[in-house]
């Protein structure tokens, strides 16, 4: 379907996709996802990316080249992955939306969604407080891992939802239990660097004797 996405986190959750399956054997691969002309592969830190990017790019030709080991024949992903997302999409659009947040939803999908999926990302609503005027969002993809990824929410994003929906105060990315699990144990080490830096500094600059 156009301007869908799918994104992938584990083998586990790749099932329905028999292309993600082969790029999640290449050791250092942490997430797939598979847009409608594009392919995004986000990889753990301690991996480097020329070595894996090469094992990726043979396997994706292997399997989309029609003279390869696919032959065309197996599709990207599965029939009844391709069915659940076309009743997700239906269920969505019987949605009884308010008009506020239908117009916030036209906004990210028309203007905001196109944008980031040429970055090799994507953007999920998840939800309005109409009280503090707070957008929930999930981003996918290369963004969400990308270190400009909280620029990308509060000086893009956020700044476009203020400028045409008055009613938008501000914006607020909902992670996977995962990635706040991940989000404060970095939070944690950042701290700890810290800490031992200024003790460094101390221990480098004594204070004078009274």
């Amino acid at each position: 379907m156009e301007n869908t996405t799918i994104e992938f986190n584990s083998t586990l959750e790749a099932i329905h996709s028999p292309l993600a399956l082969q790029i999640f054997k290449v050791p250092g691969v942490k997430s797939i996802m598979l847009g409608s002309n594009f392919l995004t592969v986000n990889k753990l830190d301690n991996y480097d990316w020329h070595t894996l990017s090469q094992d990726v790019k043979a396997i994706m030709n292997n399997f989309l080249d029609k003279d390869g080991i696919n032959k065309g024949l197996v599709p990207v992903i599965t029939q009844e992955l391709m069915q659940k997302m076309q009743n997700d999409r239906m269920a969505e659009e019987e949605e009884d939306d308010s008009e506020l947040v239908s117009m916030i939803k036209e906004l990210i999908e028309t203007r905001i969604r196109p944008a980031i999926q040429d970055d090799g990302g994507d953007i999920e609503y998840k939800g309005f407080d109409e009280e503090t005027g707070t957008v929930f969002l999930k981003l996918q993809g290369a963004c969400k891992s990308c270190s400009a990824s909280e620029d990308t929410l509060k000086g893009g994003i956020e700044s476009m939802l203020k400028h045409y929906i008055e009613e938008v105060k501000q914006v607020q990315q909902i992670l996977d239990p995962e990635e706040e699990i991940a989000m404060k144990e970095f939070e944690r080490l950042e701290q700890q660097l810290k800490k031992q830096s200024n003790s460094s500094a101390e221990n480098a600059h004594p204070s004078p004797q009274q």
